[in-house]
């Protein structure tokens, strides 16, 4: 059985940043083959990573959809392929990028037959990352769904805080299956004031940790450069892997 992290916060926390973070760590840790999965229409998962996406999920439904099936070939087999073309490899991970949302009419059957890859592939990794679209309309279209940890990354301002907030009541109102919520402060510049806290512990969220702000990984991120080749020895990697060994006690 799997054990699937997926990550969602306000836009500009640095949500795929820590994603990258994640995946790194679970390679350092042994904990390969994972599956990383770029469900934001906005995709840059790649770019923290440093893969070139050779197709997307959206771009296979969309052809689906428009009747591109070559003749002489079941649906199944095509969607199945175009799938398979997705997938960009790397060394203890693969990367499948969703793309695009659906645009208009209806999708159901290229949505279903997507739904049934997607399971079937799952089962060949123990260890599931997915980096949602920011803010909200993720977890209301039911795509973050049956995950053991959602890991809202916030900054420590009031309006993340309050996004992090709505999406933890959300996740839980809408009972999808998400095993718990955490909450992780990032791009620090201090220590988070009383008040955040307090906020923090009346949301009942729970505080998994806080990654200091640091000249290195924005200098990687401005530079274009894949935050996953950051060095260990630097103060984010080295927080946020200690906050990850604590989250991922469960999965052991």
């Amino acid at each position: 059985m799997a054990f699937s992290i997926a990550l969602a916060g306000k836009g500009g926390t640095g949500k795929t940043t820590v994603a990258g973070m994640l995946i790194k760590y679970l390679m350092a840790r042994g904990k390969i083959p994972i599956l990383a999965v770029d469900a934001d229409s906005n995709a840059n998962l790649n770019e923290v990573l440093g893969l070139d996406v050779p197709d997307t999920l959206g771009n296979a439904r969309e052809e689906m959809k428009k009747g591109h099936v070559p003749p002489g070939m079941t649906k199944d087999i095509f969607i199945s392929m175009k799938m398979e073309e997705a997938i960009a490899e790397a060394d203890g991970f693969d990367l499948l990028v969703m793309g695009q949302p659906e645009g208009t009419g209806c999708y159901c059957a290229a949505n279903t037959l997507l739904t049934n890859f997607l399971e079937k592939l799952t089962d060949n990794y123990p260890y599931i990352v997915i980096d949602n679209e920011a803010g909200m309309e993720h977890i209301s279209r039911l795509t973050t769904k049956d995950v053991d940890v959602l890991l809202i990354v916030t900054d420590a301002s009031r309006r993340g805080l309050q996004a992090a907030i709505r999406i933890h009541d959300l996740a839980k109102n809408l009972n999808i299956g998400v095993g718990k919520s955490v909450l992780i402060i990032n791009q620090a510049r201090q220590e988070p004031a009383k008040e955040v806290l307090e906020i923090i512990e009346k949301s009942g969220l729970p505080l998994a940790g806080v990654l200091p702000a640091d000249d290195q990984v924005y200098e990687f991120d401005l530079n274009g450069r894949p935050t996953i080749e950051l060095p260990e020895t630097n103060p984010a990697i080295q927080k946020a892997y200690a906050v990850f060994d604590s989250l991922m006690t469960e999965a052991d």
